[in-house]
């Protein structure tokens, strides 16, 4: 038995000692460009979209993901008591509004005018519907949005976005909203790419 055992050690380390050593003669060469150039995430060996938007979501080959434009942001414009009067310091937030049209030229936007529910139906319906034409205005003539993109609509307190009745609730509810939509797409941001400050009006 013991005889046994070492002919099949011997036989075992008779293979180890036949099989063939790899041995590392020089550099090992690269093949790929493991190289990041447009600093998206993806190599250049798997990149097939060169110079995409930075920040934008992309897919396993570096290529921006897009989405169609529909963007929905309230205005911070506070209108004075029972009047459409939009105070100049406000048209930096319109502007945002136009230079996105611009940037997008298949663009139209919707300006709603929203009231609290104090006063009558009707005469909020008037009072809210030209709160939203002063905003159309404002882009046309001061912006050069061409009237043909714009729309607005008064809701007067149809809408209501907080119903508790408080001093609060009728001050949110008191809004005007910009709604952007369009055939054209735009990049999908890992943020939004349209922004404007949230209203209290």
């Amino acid at each position: 038995m013991k005889l046994l055992l070492t002919i099949m050690s011997l036989a075992l380390l008779a293979g180890c000692s036949m099989r063939d050593i790899a041995t590392m003669d020089g550099a090992t060469e690269q093949v790929y460009n493991l190289n990041d150039e447009d600093r998206d995430g993806v190599i250049e060996a798997r990149e097939k979209c060169t110079g995409t938007v930075g920040g934008a979501n992309i897919d396993n080959y570096g290529c921006g993901t897009v989405k169609p434009i529909k963007e929905r942001s309230e205005l911070k414009i506070l209108f004075p008591n029972d009047s459409s009067y939009i105070d100049p310091q406000y048209y930096a937030q319109i502007q945002t509004i136009a230079d996105f049209m611009k940037q997008y030229p298949n663009t139209k936007v919707t300006i709603e005018g929203h009231c609290s529910k104090t006063g009558t139906y009707e005469h909020n319906l008037e009072l809210s519907q030209n709160r939203a034409n002063a905003v159309t205005d404002v882009l046309n003539q001061q912006f050069g949005i061409e009237t043909s993109r714009l729309t607005a609509i008064g809701y007067s307190y149809d809408r209501p976005v907080d119903t508790s009745g408080t001093d609060e609730a009728q001050m949110r509810n008191r809004r005007v909203i910009a709604e952007v939509t369009g055939e054209d797409t735009m990049a999908d941001m890992k943020w939004n790419i349209y922004t404007v400050d949230e209203t209290a009006q």
